[in-house]
């Protein structure tokens, strides 16, 4: 290994004073999320040569979406990476439709990792950029009560993704900023790659599924046709960009600042992106970051206490900028017109 290389593991050894207890324990889960994150990549990596690893698999999963080949393979590597550790006491996953209890009975203190174990799978079969997003939390009493899990996202003891694309990226926060790994495959491990990152206080893309939009409530599709809208003066019109996988719309903004969208809409009136494992996950990052991430509602995504381990939300987050020129277009919404 190259003298002076930072690594995932070094790095966390570095700073486990900064961990929450100090007891070795957090170090050794984030270790293992760095070693699903290598088995998931090397899985994709070889996808397309490998026979019968693509497409569907003709399961409906519980959020009611069809299951990729590639979601089963992921969502049972972190469940084999965590399995009889003694690390992760709870694993709750997009693919299952209930906790799974890697240890009976939970006990307080232990920890529970909430994951979308492949995130944008559907991009897979034409070799676009997917990730994987978690969320780490602490069990608060004994037993194996959902409830415990039903934790608000400023609870996260840890929350981040791996982007699977021409690199593999680790960015993950522990509540002392947000800091991002490379995946070097000369060695096999995580190197840091940035530290600290902090989003760019305004940007010049907003990032949607414009296709949606006649089912967008009208402030947000004046807010859209604002930013859309020429003007120099104001730094516009605006550039969209959209992947369809939240790892890597995310990944864009942080770096690069703006605004990400996927609000509610007359077919999904909650929100299509799933709080524990989707929107908490990157509220904490973005905000870890100095960015801002809201419902489209105008509620904090970290404040919001949840009521199911598969509760869907709206999200608008991005640079602070953009979220609070769109909280300006959602209060003017609810100002009544007089006379």
């Amino acid at each position: 290994m190259p003298q002076g290389v930072m690594t995932l593991a070094r790095y966390i050894l570095s700073r486990q004073d900064t961990f929450p207890d100090n007891t070795g324990e957090f170090s050794n889960v984030m270790l293992l999320i760095g070693v699903a994150a290598k088995t998931i990549a090397w899985e994709l990596r070889r996808a397309g040569l490998v026979e019968d690893a693509l497409g569907l698999t003709g399961e409906i999963n519980v959020q009611g979406e069809q299951v990729r080949k590639l979601d089963d393979y992921a969502n049972e590597v972190f469940l084999k990476t965590f399995q009889d550790t003694g690390l992760v006491c709870t694993i709750v996953s997009e693919e299952l439709e209930g906790p799974e209890h890697l240890m009976q009975p939970c006990t307080p203190g232990s920890y529970a990792l909430l994951v979308d174990p492949l995130d944008g799978s559907s991009n897979v079969d034409m070799n676009i950029n997917t990730g994987s997003i978690f969320a780490i939390q602490r069990r608060r009493f004994c037993g194996d009560d959902e409830a415990d899990l039903l934790q608000a996202g400023r609870k996260q003891v840890a929350a981040g993704y791996i982007l699977y694309g021409p690199s593999t990226i680790l960015t993950f926060t522990t509540g002392h900023g947000v800091h991002m790994f490379t995946l070097d495959a000369a060695i096999g491990e995580f190197v840091l790659s940035a530290q600290s990152l902090t989003i760019p206080e305004r940007g010049t893309y907003y990032s949607v599924n414009q296709g949606n939009s006649r089912r967008w409530q009208p402030w947000l599709r004046t807010f859209l046709d604002y930013l859309q809208t020429e003007d120099k003066a104001s730094k516009r019109p605006y550039s969209l960009r959209y992947v369809g996988s939240l790892a890597a719309d995310i990944h864009r903004t942080l770096l690069i600042g703006g605004i990400f969208l996927y609000p509610s809409d007359t077919k999904s009136p909650k929100g299509k992106l799933r709080l524990l494992y989707e929107a908490a996950p990157m509220a904490m990052l973005l905000e870890q970051a100095q960015g801002q991430a809201i419902t489209d509602q105008g509620e904090a995504i970290l404040d919001i206490e949840p009521s199911q381990i598969h509760q869907r939300v709206s999200v608008i987050m991005g640079s602070p900028y953009e979220v609070g020129l769109a909280q300006k277009f959602l209060q003017q919404s609810k100002v009544p017109v007089l006379g």
